[in-house]
């Protein structure tokens, strides 16, 4: 294959990566939550001896937005949404782990927990409690109280260095180098954040990236030609 190709088949992996991820995102355009993704184009250059320099594109690093999403008043007392930066803390099987989703609820020993069972985790990293049939009251600050007694305090937080951020699944992250409380951010009983997709710009972003293939695409397949018909002539002459 000519360098042409080897630039071109680059460009079209790229492309097909980023198109994974703008689907994902308008999937998830309604999950309470969910982070838009996006991708990093990077340029790798090749060199051998004796021989011109070969520039390839890669989109293997994603980017997340952390854009507030709109937040939507429920009515539920579990329900929690964080205005500002900040994350909840989770506790999982596989360690703790940072999500924007606040629809909780109370497991059968009290715990405050997700829609899965990971246990929403305090100021102190513990687990957070909630008596039932308690009045339960949550304030700006994440201070529970309970028939007007203060009980604990949701934990917020942020990741200690926010490039290792990486993402688990829809919702979650894994922080490697650890959370920090987030200082300014501030919770909303109550309430639940949107996913923060504008699902208008990824369909248009899709739609752009699905022309740049398709061009990519017929320009291999007319190089493809070019070569044949090269060949096709030198061994007829």
């Amino acid at each position: 294959m000519s360098s042409t190709g080897y630039v071109t088949l680059s460009r079209q992996g790229g492309l097909m990566n980023e198109m994974r991820i703008v689907a994902n995102n308008i999937a998830n355009a309604a999950t309470t939550g969910f982070r838009q993704e996006g991708v990093v184009f990077s340029e790798y250059i090749r060199t051998a001896p004796d021989q011109p320099s070969l520039s390839m594109s890669r989109a293997q690093v994603r980017n997340t937005s952390m854009e507030q999403g709109a937040l939507t008043q429920t009515g539920g007392r579990l329900d929690l949404a964080i205005e500002g930066e900040g994350f909840f803390l989770i506790q999982t099987p596989a360690g703790q782990r940072l999500t924007r989703a606040g629809s909780f609820a109370t497991s059968a020993n009290g715990d405050l927990v997700t829609p899965e069972g990971h246990p929403v985790l305090d100021a102190g990293s513990a687990p957070v409690f909630v008596p039932a049939g308690a009045d339960v009251a949550i304030a700006g600050d994440g201070t529970i109280s309970a028939d007007g007694q203060p009980l604990g305090q949701v934990g917020l937080y942020l990741p200690a260095d926010p490039l290792q951020l990486k993402r688990e699944d829809g919702v979650r992250f894994d922080s490697p180098a650890g959370v920090l409380p987030a200082e300014d951010a501030r919770l909303l009983q109550g309430f639940l954040e949107g996913s923060n997709v504008n699902p208008v710009l990824q369909i248009a972003r899709m739609i752009e990236v699905q022309r740049a293939y398709e061009m990519g695409q017929s320009f291999l397949e007319t190089e493809d030609q070019r070569i044949r018909n090269a060949v096709k002539t030198l061994i007829r002459s």
